[in-house]
This record gives C-alpha cells, structure tokens and sequence, in this order.
C-alpha cells in the first residue's frame, strides 16, 4: 500500500466511525434523560456556574429556570435515574471537559443504597454511560461501572461492547428515525428548553417525619465509601469547590439520616460544603399533602418552586455566584425562564384541580 492508498484508507475508516457514531446518538433512546445530556453538550462552553449531579431527586427537585429568573443562578443538572454513585466522578471529568463551574453539586441520597442492588438492572448504569459522548472519560465510566466486584450475581446485560459501542443494545430502534427529534441528536448537541429540569403535576400525600434530633452517624457501605472518596480527591487535585446535598424527602429510616450525618462529617473534614435539606422542611415551606408527587420521595411541580427558592437564596448566602441576568450571552435562560412561568402558572391549576378531586397518584419507587 502506498502513501496515497494509506491516507485513503485512513480517511475512510474515520468517516465510517464517525457516521457510526452519529447515527448511534440518532438511534439511542429518546426521553427526558437523552434531552437533558444532549441540552448540556449544547450549552455554550464554559458558560454554566454551577453543574449539579445525582439521582432523580435533582431534575424534578431544582428548577433551573427559576433559579436563573430569579437569581441570576446559571445551574445546569447531569442526573439520571438511581444514578450510581460511582458515575458521579465520571460525570464531573465530563462536566469540567465543557464547563469551568464555580461549584459542582453532588446529590448524596444513592450514596445510602447497596451497590450489587443498584446493578440487578444495568439500565440505571446505561442510563449514564449511554447519555455520554464518545470520549475516553466514557470509557472509563464504562470500565468502572460494568467492573464485575460491583455486580449483583443476578445482573444480566453486563456485556461491555454493547456499552462501548451502544448501537448493539439499540439497533433495533431503527423505527425510531421517522421523528425528526432523533436525527437532530447525531452530533448529541441539542439545547433543552428546560434546562434539565423536569416538572410532574402528580399529586400524593406525604409525611415528613422530623430526625433533627439524630446526631449519631452510621457508615455507609464500604464500596459507596469508597467512591466518595475517589470523588473527594479528584475534586481536591482539581481544586473544585463542591457542594454535597441531601434534598428534602419522606425519609423513613433513622439509619438513613445517621448514614447522612455520617457523609457531612467526611465531606466537611475534606474542606467540602455539606447541606442536608431534610433539616429544613419548615424553612422550605414544604406541604406534605401538596408538595410531593409520590409519597414525599420526590417533589411536583409545587414542591420544586418551594424547594429551588430556599436553595438559591441558600446559594446566594453562601457562594460567591455571579447574576448573569441581563448578559446577552444567557439569553437562552431568559427564554427558559420565561416558559417555566407560564408552564409553572399552569402546572400549579393542574395540581390543585387534583387535589379538589381527590385524584392522587400511586407512590412510586424511591430513586
């Protein structure tokens, strides 16, 4: 092979993967988690403040809209659903590829669950490692996350070359193409709307026990430790101030808040900050019969206003975090915002019209 022969073979080879690779962003499953991954990648580069990662208690919890509109807060969510706390490293390497944060928030709620039973279904692990761009970041994701000393014995789907190249696991979403918002996914750069959030108007009732009280700690499991740990000294050689939260839930186990006593006290002694919301129901004004759309595990859209009202005056109390309303660079969030009221406006009728009812929702499973 000469020279000329070589140079084509070599531009062939890397158009064909790079078909192959937009026509696998196309082809992943399309939902609130691939518009929310595809909505950070479009965001303008190292233009978000603050970058909040974790569970499902982040994207209905924390209107980012609202947080913008009335705070000049610039927050953008990278959470999935039952998201493993060993994928909140990776994400963060993600997040500092695009984005210089003042503040990184993690969300600590997973860090209380057993690992082998966050894997009996690998969907929750492909709910990160298949929202992530092709890089090497994601391959170490992948690496660490399908590591067989963290499986459940009954986990199926574990193996790795459906998760470095995803378009085994969903090539037969071929059907999916006819929508066109499918095909503006090929370079996974879409901007969201709603910024990541993700508003319910289900209604259930809740109670909100109090464990202000509990100040013994309990460790967690060794291997969520452990990953606390690696994330804490990735954040220290990158000199990234982080946050860690616990957000407002119906937490119904003394053993979980002694669990949370014990992260606070890790993260502080680690020069971290360390927020546990449980602490504040009353501050937040939190209504156990209107605020939560599955038996207190996650709020509605009622509960969300309450909740990201508190946290942004929160924020603002103790960071030093810019007001970028007015820049015309942000002009996007203005727009975001903007929805999020006549949205909220609506959502909030929606929720009282249940109520007045008596049509309230069946609880769901915590994540």
């Amino acid at each position: 092979m000469n020279r000329r022969q070589a140079v084509r073979s070599i531009a062939f080879i890397a158009l064909f993967l790079a078909c192959v690779t937009m026509l696998t962003y196309c082809l992943r499953t399309n939902g609130a988690v691939k518009d929310r991954f595809a909505g950070f990648y479009a965001e303008k580069k190292n233009t978000l403040d603050v970058v909040m990662i974790g569970s499902s208690p982040v994207f209905p919890y924390y209107s980012t809209p609202e947080m913008y509109g009335e705070e000049g807060i610039v927050c953008y969510p990278l959470s999935t659903n039952l998201q493993r706390p060993i994928a909140q490293l990776y994400l963060a390497k993600e997040a500092l590829k695009y984005q210089k944060p003042a503040l990184m928030i993690f969300e600590v709620r997973m860090y209380t669950g057993r690992e082998g039973d966050m894997t009996q279904n690998m969907a929750y692990t492909r709910g990160v490692t298949d929202n992530l761009r092709y890089s090497l970041n994601r391959i170490d994701a992948i690496n660490a996350m399908t590591d067989p000393k963290y499986l459940d014995s009954s986990a199926t789907d574990t193996e790795k070359y459906t998760y470095y190249f995803d378009i085994f696991k969903y090539h037969a979403n071929w059907r999916s193409l006819y929508l066109f918002s499918q095909w503006q996914d090929f370079l996974y750069c879409v901007p969201d709307r709603h910024k990541g959030y993700e508003a319910s108007t289900d209604v259930c009732r809740a109670q909100l026990p109090d464990y202000s009280g509990v100040t013994q700690t309990s460790a967690i499991e060794a291997d969520q430790d452990l990953h606390l740990t690696e994330l804490m000294d990735w954040l220290r050689q990158n000199n990234q101030q982080a946050l860690f939260i616990v957000s407002p839930y119906n937490m119904l186990e003394e053993e979980k808040e002694k669990n949370y006593n014990y992260i606070g006290q890790r993260v502080t002694a680690e020069g971290f900050g360390f927020l546990n919301m449980n602490l504040y129901y009353s501050g937040i004004g939190l209504d156990p019969d209107t605020d939560f759309k599955d038996n207190g595990n996650h709020t509605n859209a009622s509960g969300a206003a309450k909740v990201t009202k508190w946290f942004e005056a929160w924020l603002k109390e103790h960071y030093d975090l810019p007001d970028r309303r007015g820049d015309s660079t942000y002009a996007s969030w203005q727009q975001a915002y903007e929805l999020w009221q006549t949205e909220q406006t609506a959502g909030l009728q929606t929720i009282s019209d249940h109520i007045a009812k008596g049509e309230y929702a069946v609880p769901g499973e915590e994540n």
